[in-house]
């Protein structure tokens, strides 16, 4: 007891912590600044090298040839969009909603903003506070904290003189008094809340492989630009003339619209995941669903449901067989407000008739045990076996059942009528209520899904080792006959990553250890996805490859996940992952054309260069033929389905197949270019004639990527070749993009040509597949 009352911190006391900062008041940065956000996806290579040539085609050319501009501002809007969305969400996540709190100075009770706190208040604590900084239990009279969204325990904790408080938490029973430990940033949620804050990219292979491919066009786009403005413009040789010839040549360089329709297709493939309930929160990470090798989750919520079922009754005396399924009626009925565990037996076990409580002692995680007396039926007790029978009288039934992963209660004759303030005394153990947690319905299908597709899962929880272990073997995850303790597991990480590789179930898990674990197989080697709930998984969510929260989770977890499944259903999992593999397979092929139009373009205009011959396009007939063979087929293709599994390497896929191709085409364009000079071709029909031949050999690429043609592909092709057709037809378009008409013998040397191109690409794209 102590000697002297609490009164907590004086006036003067007060004052003196709040001119030395030692308050709660937190100032919270938001996680990313506008302006950083707009410069980013304003100022980049492809927007440079589009914008500078966007400004010479305006100031020496035709407006008509400047078409290529609109795809700056739609590749800055999507992603300074895209961005904004996910500042939003970050800004809003807070672990802490108290809207004050109570504290004791000179004696008074007040209530007081929470910013208001100082180091040393001491803190009054009742039902439904919440803890806005971390504490120390000066005084606790039946106090009992729900720390379930910062640990992962759902049962309320008993607090005890001495015992920790982490802000964050709630009281959920009894009163008591706390001394603040800590405030403002160095409280315990702040710090989850700043961590969770933190903006951080998805990894994204196919987003990468674009910005290096883009870089190393740009790097070559200087050299190559000065040459052919310094040899370019034939006979004439006016500025005008240079500068189209050398924006033509440039801006077929560059993949204009492949950053644009990478992200239309994460956009759309996120709109196709909402319609299962799946939130995607960051466009990129809709790829990083299909790349994932490694799922981390807990085991409650994911495997099972969250509510326990009751399994069986063990009667352990026989002459109460008849009378204890009532008696266990009875002590849940007279609870107004049961737990889960109540509530379970409750489900399986109707109010009887007769049974009037004359007095009663509710459950309490403190007890771990209810009781009362029903008048001639006797009084009954229920509880922990652990609790209500002395060492020396367990019961090895119980003990094994337990083992076994059960959660088992003892329900008991009590000696007498129940007192809180006393042990129960010697009970008379009637019989076993054997509890288990049900199987989610979808959980195997799930697991089973993982397996074939070569995702390796690993349980972790917070339970038992062997409870974890007997759930995790009822859903088929493979190695859930070894469980492991992660109390024992290695702090060093070298040892850890070796752990994390071998075993796949893991029980007594540490909120802190989750985080280490995520870390662990990430060094290994592996992209990791976790999924979570609580505030102790924010860090794991945050470190992970691809964070993925339960709908039914806290606000935090939600916030700083890039995906959440609102309908917290597991077997999500598929759909989710044949989405992202729909998106990076269909991405790597529309990569393909617009990178063929890169390396011939480059090729070209380097061998235009160094023969001193025109150009053979302007940007006008650049547009054209890259609208109707790569733009329009490719917006199309990108959102065609596509089951192929995930396989690293798409930069090297792409340019395998992009850089032998636009060889092909660069060569047969000057050859036929030559050919034509020398047949006194005019430089209008020669010009008409490449762009014929560049249409047609571009929609045969289009065909030897989706072969073999059919159904919606057909459709596609067919369309585009009906559109080139129309634009040499109408005269209006003609004339908009300076064509010829092509004699019969122009058109025929095109398609000849063209079919022989085709071909060789073909033929080498079949000889490196081989």
């Amino acid at each position: 007891m102590r000697d002297q009352p609490i009164t907590g911190l004086s006036s003067a006391e007060v004052r003196q912590r709040i001119d030395a900062g030692q308050t709660n008041a937190v100032r919270r940065t938001t996680s990313r600044p506008l302006a950083s956000i707009i410069v980013e996806n304003v100022f980049t290579w492809f927007n440079l090298i589009l914008g500078v040539l966007w400004a010479l085609t305006i100031t020496f050319g035709s407006w008509r040839d400047a078409l290529f501009g609109s795809v700056l501002v739609f590749n800055s809007a999507i992603g300074i969009i895209q961005e904004i969305r996910a500042k939003r969400t970050l800004d809003r996540l807070s672990l802490l909603s108290a809207p004050h709190a109570r504290v004791l100075r000179d004696g008074i009770a007040a209530e007081v903003d929470p910013a208001e706190v100082v180091l040393d208040d001491v803190l009054t604590l009742g039902p439904g506070d919440q803890l806005v900084v971390d504490a120390t239990v000066l005084a606790a009279d039946g106090l009992e904290v729900d720390e379930s969204a910062l640990t992962g325990e759902s049962v309320p904790a008993p607090k005890r003189e001495g015992d920790p408080l982490m802000s964050g938490s709630f009281v959920v029973a009894g009163s008591g008094l706390a001394v603040t430990t800590a405030v403002g940033a160095d409280s315990y949620a702040v710090r989850i809340e700043t961590e969770g804050r933190r903006f951080t990219r998805v990894a994204s292979e196919v987003a990468d492989g674009i910005g290096r491919i883009l870089r190393i066009i740009g790097t070559g786009l200087v050299p190559i630009g000065i040459l052919t403005i310094v040899t370019s413009g034939g006979a004439d040789g006016d500025l005008a003339s240079r500068v189209t010839h050398t924006v033509a040549a440039l801006v077929s360089m560059v993949p204009e619209g492949l950053v644009l329709l990478s992200s239309i297709a994460f956009a759309l493939a996120t709109i196709a995941l909402a319609r299962h309930n799946v939130l995607v929160n960051e466009l990129p990470a809709v790829e990083g669903l299909a790349r994932v090798d490694v799922v981390l989750t807990d085991k409650t919520g994911t495997l099972t449901e969250r509510e326990p079922v009751f399994h069986e009754l063990e009667v352990l005396d026989p002459r109460e067989e008849g009378r204890a399924p009532e008696a266990l009626g009875a002590l849940v009925a007279i609870d107004p407000s049961p737990n889960e565990t109540l509530a379970a037996i409750g489900r399986a076990f109707p109010r009887p008739d007769g049974w009037n409580a004359v007095s009663r002692v509710p459950f309490a995680s403190v007890r771990k045990w209810s009781a009362a007396d029903f008048a001639e039926h006797g009084s009954w007790i229920l509880g922990a076996p652990d609790v209500l029978l002395p060492a020396q009288a367990s019961l090895p039934r119980a003990d094994a059942l337990a083992a076994d992963g059960a959660r088992v209660l003892l329900l008991a004759r009590a000696p007498g009528p129940p007192d809180a303030a006393s042990p129960p005394g010697d009970v008379e153990p009637v019989a076993l209520v054997v509890l288990a947690e049900a199987l989610r319905p979808d959980a195997a299908e799930a697991v089973r899904f993982l397996g074939e597709e070569r995702v390796a899962l690993k349980i972790v929880s917070g339970d038992n080792p062997r409870t974890v272990g007997t759930v995790a073997a009822a859903a088929g995850v493979p190695g859930s006959d070894d469980p492991v303790d992660a109390r024992d597991l290695p702090a060093e990480t070298g040892a850890l990553v070796r752990a994390m590789d071998r075993y796949a179930v893991f029980g007594r898990v540490m909120p802190s250890q989750k985080a280490d674990m995520v870390s662990a197989l990430r060094e290994s080697g592996h992209i990791v996805a976790m999924i979570g709930d609580g505030v102790n998984d924010v860090l794991a969510l945050k470190r992970a490859d691809l964070g993925i929260a339960m709908g039914a989770g806290v606000p935090a977890s939600r916030a700083v996940a890039q995906a959440v499944l609102l309908d917290n259903r597991f077997s999500a999992l598929p759909i989710v992952m044949s989405e992202g593999r729909r998106v990076i397979a269909n991405a790597e092929r529309v990569a393909k054309l617009f990178l063929t139009k890169s390396a011939w373009a480059m090729l070209l205009a380097l061998l235009v260069a160094l023969l001193d011959m025109p150009y053979p396009f302007l940007p006008r007939h650049i547009t054209l033929v890259g609208s109707l063979t790569i733009g329009v087929p490719a917006f199309f293709l990108a959102l065609m389905p596509n089951p192929r599994r995930y396989e690293p390497g798409f930069v090297q896929r792409t340019l395998r197949f992009a850089v032998p191709a636009g060889a092909v085409i660069a060569i047969a364009l000057v050859v036929m270019n030559l050919m034509a000079a020398r047949a006194g071709v005019t430089p209008e029909h020669a010009q008409t004639l490449s762009t014929l031949v560049l249409g047609l050999v571009g929609l045969g690429v289009i065909a030897i990527l989706e072969w073999p043609l059919s159904g919606w592909r057909m459709v596609v092709v067919t369309a585009m070749a009906a559109g080139l057709v129309l634009a040499f037809a109408i005269p209006f378009v003609r004339s908009f993009f300076s064509l010829a008409v092509p004699s019969f013998t122009e058109a025929a040397i095109a398609l000849c040509v063209a079919v022989a191109v085709t071909g060789t690409i073909a033929a080498i794209t079949a000889l490196l597949r081989a």
